[in-house]
């Protein structure tokens, strides 16, 4: 108990000190995984979607791997990256690996089948009836979607609010596709990790109260929106 009121005083201490690179180390945490999130759902929700409403040869396949994605390891995830960006990889002439862009692709790798299958669950749930009645109405398909996602649109930020999650949690990639290297690189997670390694518990409670908070602001920021328009 002690241990954890010493971490709570010091993250108290790091925020109000102003604390550069905890600042900066919380603001890198903060934009990659916002990023990888937001790719995330500009390619998972139309994905889930699709695969939620249409029947086309080879969607359970692509159903299949798309759940297995769910619980894909990061460190595979990331091993898959580094190999991707690596000098002799397909991409390594961007130079890309360890850095903050190598992050957010691996997290995105992390995430999207998260986001991709809740919404396609979600979707998959419509009944025959709902659709017949809303064809009845003289829909256009543009203005069945709409009404689709007006109703599921709770489902919807869940998926989103579960991808984020998994980002913002996710350490191994990060740590083998970032590097963990200071000023550039260096995030919560991978930070955390780091003082724990060093036997530094109480700066590692810290920084861990420091990126609950920032999830938690996160959460509850989607949740407002969430219950704000199942109200409207």
């Amino acid at each position: 108990m002690e241990l954890l009121i010493d971490g709570l005083k010091k993250a108290i201490e790091m925020i109000f000190s102003g604390d550069r690179e905890v600042f900066a180390i919380t603001w890198l945490t903060l934009k990659v995984c916002l990023i990888s999130s937001l790719i995330s759902s500009i390619i998972g929700l139309p994905l889930g979607i699709l695969l939620g409403l249409t029947r086309f040869k080879g969607r359970r396949l692509l159903l299949l791997f798309i759940n297995i994605g769910m619980g894909l390891p990061p460190v595979v995830a990331g091993l898959w990256i580094t190999m991707l960006l690596w000098r002799s990889g397909p991409l390594g002439d961007l130079t890309l690996l360890y850095s903050p862009t190598a992050i957010v692709m691996a997290q995105i790798l992390v995430s999207l089948p998260i986001v991709t299958s809740l919404t396609c669950t979600a979707f998959q749930q419509v009944s025959d009836k709902m659709l017949l009645q809303i064809k009845a109405l003289g829909a256009t398909k543009l203005q069945t979607l709409a009404i689709l996602i007006k109703q599921l649109k709770i489902a919807i930020f869940a998926a989103v609010m579960a991808g984020f999650g998994r980002v913002i949690a996710e350490v191994g990639a990060a740590m083998m596709v970032g590097g963990n290297i200071q000023g550039d690189t260096r995030i919560l997670t991978t930070t955390i990790v780091m003082e724990v390694s060093k036997g530094n518990f109480d700066i590692a409670l810290a920084l861990s109260f420091i990126l609950l908070s920032v999830a938690l602001l996160i959460t509850a920021a989607l949740t407002f929106l969430q219950q704000r328009k199942r109200i409207s």
